[in-house]
Parts: structure tokens; sequence; C-alpha cells
């Protein structure tokens, strides 16, 4: 991908982008006391990219497939005749991962999460607790108005409940691999597949399903998400090690570090890599010249390759499933964005 498609596929992010965080601010917003509020909003305000979200709103102008300006995601009509607001929809996914942030950071111990102190750190941990539990709740209550007189809206609040089942699995799996000497490839994949690409594959979903689009669509979207939302996370694994602090936002190779089970640390032990001396000891975190020294030594074994390879054969399924939907600009840019996941720096 080109400097030009780059700058393309970040402008159309971040018109969108813009969309979402002024309904996101209106419902976060809304939730109080004082504290509870700043700790809810803390890393909405530090960042993000909204990529559930954004992908949520280009899949609802994939399937609508009319040449509007400005989209009328606000006021789509599903098969029914009946308004579904697209945005509110897309804003339930975005409250779902902040909710999944905090409990991870949680759960992990990370004082970073998009470059500002994690919530538990900036705060406490009960609060935090409690802002992940809200955002959860605002999700599935901002979900239901979004379409609150279509019968559609059944079918995505029971799916995204499942999705959040998953994720939930995902996350136990994560916290058992870490117990474990041994994981397999496959092992690994399942877990990524619950912990982040179920929930790509609802953001991707979720427009076919309020707007009661055929079965076969919403399974081509939601599989089109799923294989994206794994090649992310298998992108995602590199950046951690490849990927400057400053520029990551979080402590560089804090995986490493944690003994977290990745793809790169089960190609590199079944290559016979010894991590053990990356391992953080408990009294410090990695150097940046010990995950350079790393890099080094992954991308003799082949590791580095392999994760690479393995993140576009995942983003070339992935946009196999996008040839049911009409070819449309969102369409084309949906294909667009599988790619440029995995060339990102952050």
């Amino acid at each position: 991908m080109d400097q030009k498609d780059s700058s393309r596929i970040l402008d159309a992010l971040s018109s969108r982008r813009n969309v979402v965080n002024q309904c996101l601010a209106s419902h976060i917003d809304t939730i109080g006391p004082g504290h509870l509020s700043e700790a809810s909003n803390h890393l909405f305000i530090a960042g993000g990219k909204r990529l559930r979200p954004v992908v949520c709103l280009i899949a609802a102008e994939a399937i609508y497939n009319q040449d509007l300006s400005p989209f009328p995601y606000g006021n789509l009509i599903d098969s029914t005749g009946t308004s579904v607001n697209m945005l509110d929809a897309a804003s339930s996914l975005e409250l779902i991962h902040i909710f999944t942030l905090i409990h991870d950071d949680i759960m992990d111990d990370d004082d970073l999460r998009r470059g500002v102190p994690s919530v538990h750190q900036k705060f406490n941990t009960n609060t935090a607790i409690l802002a992940g539990d809200i955002l959860y709740s605002k999700a599935f209550e901002t979900l239901g108005n979004s379409a609150e007189h279509s019968s559609n809206v059944s079918l995505a609040l029971t799916s995204l409940a499942t999705v959040c089942s998953d994720i939930c699995e995902g996350q136990a799996l994560d916290v058992q691999f870490g117990k474990m000497d041994l994981v397999s490839i496959e092992e690994y994949l399942r877990m990524i597949e619950l912990k982040t690409g179920v929930l790509f594959a609802e953001s991707a979903a979720l427009p076919a399903q309020l707007l009661g689009q055929p079965t076969e669509v919403i399974d081509a979207l939601y599989n089109f998400g799923l294989f994206a939302g794994k090649a992310f996370q298998i992108y995602d694994d590199l950046l951690d090690l490849t990927t400057p602090s400053a520029i990551l936002g979080k402590q560089r190779g804090s995986d490493i570090s944690e003994q977290k089970q990745t793809i790169l640390t089960i190609h590199a032990t079944n290559s016979g890599v010894d991590l053990n001396s990356f391992h953080d000891d408990q009294s410090s975190c990695p150097s940046e010249s010990d995950m350079d020294s790393l890099v080094e030594a992954l991308e003799d074994s082949g590791t580095i390759s392999y994760a690479h390879e393995l993140s576009q054969d995942l983003s070339t399924q992935a946009k196999q499933q996008l040839e049911l939907l009409p070819s449309n600009p969102s369409q084309e840019l949906l294909s667009d964005i599988v790619d440029f996941f995995c060339q990102r720096d952050h």
C-alpha cells in the first residue's frame, strides 16, 4: 500500500471517527457520579482509532448501496420500513471495546493504555471495575435504543451478548495460556478469535442484522470481520515487539515480559529460541535494546516472517468474504482497511 492509498484510508477513517466520537461523547457524558464519569471517559478522551464502529458504518454504507452525501447514519430504513440509528449501534461496539480494555488492564496490571495511565492506575481498581461495568451496560442500552421499534434489534442484541460471552472465554484462555509451557498455534488462533475476532465480526455484521439483510449477507460480513480481527491481533503481536513505546502508547514488549503466549512466542519456542532471558524479573521493564535484540533473534528464526505471512493470509480470506456485497466504494474501502490493519505502526 503506497502513501497515497494510506492517506486516502486515513482520511476515510478520520471523517467517520469524528462522527462516532460525537455520538460516543453524548452517551458517555450521561454517566455519573463525577468520579465514575471521569473514569469512564478516561480512555475515550485518550484517543483510539475507533476501528470497530468505523467498520460498522462503512459496512452499513456498503449494504445500503446508495450514493448519499452526507450519509444518513442516524436514520437508515430497515427491511420493514423502520428507522435505525446506525451511529448509536456503532457506538455500542466501542463502548464494549473500552470496557474490555479497562478490565484487561486490571487483570494484566498494565500501567499504560493509549499513552496515558490505565484507568485502575489513574483512579483505583474498584472505580475501574465499575467504569468497565457501566460502559458494558451502556452499550446494550445504546444498541437497544438504536432500533427500538424494529423487530431486527432482538437479533442484534442477542448476537452482541454472545460476542461478549466469547470475549470473556477468550480472555480466560489468554490467562490460562500464561500458565502453560506449551500452547499450539491452533489453540492460540482459537483464543484470539474469541478475544479479538468476534467483536470485529459483530462490527461488520451488525448493520446487516439491524437492516434485515439475508442470512448469507450477515454471515459473509461476520466472517469478514472474524478473519480481519485475527489478522489485526497477529499484527498487534508484531507491533508489541517492533514498535517503540512512545509510538505504541504502552510498554514495548509487555507481552514478552508478562510471559504471555502470542503467535511470536509460540513459533519462536517451536523454533528453539530461548525467551527466558527476556522475561520480566518483576523489577524492571524490558529496554528498547533488549527488544531490538529479541527482534533480531526472531527474524533469524523465521518467526517475524511467519507472523507477517499468517496475517496476510487471514487478510486475504477476509477480503474474499466481501464478494457477496454490492460493488461500490464502501465495499472497496472495507477491503482496503484490512490491508491497512496489517501495515499500521501502532
